[in-house]
């Protein structure tokens, strides 16, 4: 191999190294510098153009001739402007101004794209490796074979998805993001009520430990099928209680994706109190689907006291996500003659159910009403 392009593969693999170094410990506060760039522009910039580059360095490592000069054309290129572009990108994503969650997506999906990447570098280093190799044996280059294709074309896949992952998540910017994660948490909620609703408590009982006791003699027919009848109506008013407990809970995600975060735009972002509240935000939606599940598994067990228990905890954190943003974003700016917000007024009544989950009446009211 040329010592050019021996050098040029090595600085590549050494410099994808002190990144992924830098991108270990990134700043957490923003810089002056920070505050006045375009940051999600470059990382879509620079992250399309690792792409185009990457597609380029693998046509050149598997079609014959290959071309020294050429690959050393396009990994210059990656390591004087593409690479630094990216890592200065994502280090100007500081937690202070998008998020700890975005920045912290955004460091592992530059990480991720630096990782596969250096996988690719070291399979065209191989192929490069291989042919000088035969040029000095033999005296001529033969083509490329299907496995070394097959690995060179694989590590390339695997560039590519991560600077697609790193191109859609910049794209979609800050608030986009949240939006999403909403929504995942929204059908893992939605998925645990209809889980709850298909169970049937009766079905629990499959008659195992009644055969034992009869075969030894111990079971009283009578009085454990009484048992066995009340520990059933328990159950079932348990659903029907813990059912009713969730919906409203169920109802904050579409309420907020619809009226707080669609359309949103940067408005959350425009002061630090505002990144503030929608990381909060974050915490209290994302914390509620796994308590439900213990809720849930609690409730199967027949551990009531369990299982409200983690109830009270989905209520602690529905109730402070719902105040978080009872006001628009910016409410501070708005106008005091300005229209009645409409989540506004209608998380006044969610809460107001919320304190009174008892009465079957005011919930089935809400849950007729619209936002």
């Amino acid at each position: 191999m040329s010592k050019q392009l021996s050098s040029i593969l090595s600085t590549t693999i050494t410099l994808i190294g002190q990144f992924q170094t830098a991108l270990t410990a990134p700043p957490t506060a923003a810089t002056d510098a920070a505050k006045d760039a375009e940051a999600l522009p470059l990382l879509t910039a620079s992250s399309s153009a690792l792409k185009g580059h990457v597609t380029k360095l693998s046509l050149l490592a598997v079609t014959s001739p290959f071309t020294h000069s050429a690959v050393s054309t396009v990994l210059r290129e990656i390591n004087e402007s593409i690479l630094p572009s990216l890592v200065t990108a994502s280090l100007l994503v500081t937690p202070a101004q998008y998020t700890k969650a975005f920045h912290s997506e955004v460091l592992l999906l530059v990480k991720t794209a630096l990782t596969e990447l250096s996988s690719l570098v070291e399979e065209v280093k191989r192929v490069g490796e291989k042919k000088d190799q035969e040029k000095k044996d033999t005296g001529k280059e033969s083509g490329v074979t299907k496995s070394e294709k097959d690995a060179v074309m694989l590590a390339t896949g695997r560039v590519w998805d991560a600077c697609d992952a790193t191109t859609d998540v910049a794209n979609k910017g800050v608030v986009g993001f949240v939006m999403r994660r909403v929504e995942q948490w929204r059908d893992l909620v939605r998925d645990a009520v209809e889980e709850i609703e298909d169970w049937d408590p009766e079905e629990e009982d499959d008659g195992f430990f009644d055969d034992v006791l009869d075969d030894e003699g111990g079971n009283d027919d009578e009085d454990d099928d009484e048992d066995d009848e009340e520990e059933t109506a328990a159950l079932h008013e348990h659903k029907k209680s813990t059912i009713r407990f969730l919906k409203p809970i169920a109802q904050v995600y579409p309420a907020i994706i619809n009226n707080r975060l669609k359309n949103a735009g940067n408005a959350p972002l425009a002061s630090s109190s505002g990144v503030k509240r929608l990381e909060s935000l974050m915490l209290n939606l994302k914390a509620i689907p796994d308590d439900i599940d213990e809720a849930a598994g609690a409730l199967y067990e027949a551990n009531f006291e369990t299982s409200a228990e983690y109830l009270r905890k989905t209520r602690k954190y529905a109730t402070e996500a719902v105040e978080l943003v009872a006001s628009p974003w910016g409410a501070a700016d708005a106008k005091d003659d300005a229209p009645a917000d409409k989540f506004a007024t209608w998380s006044k009544t969610w809460l107001k159910v919320i304190d009174e989950n008892k009465h079957g009446d005011i919930i089935q009211a809400f849950l007729n009403h619209d936002l």
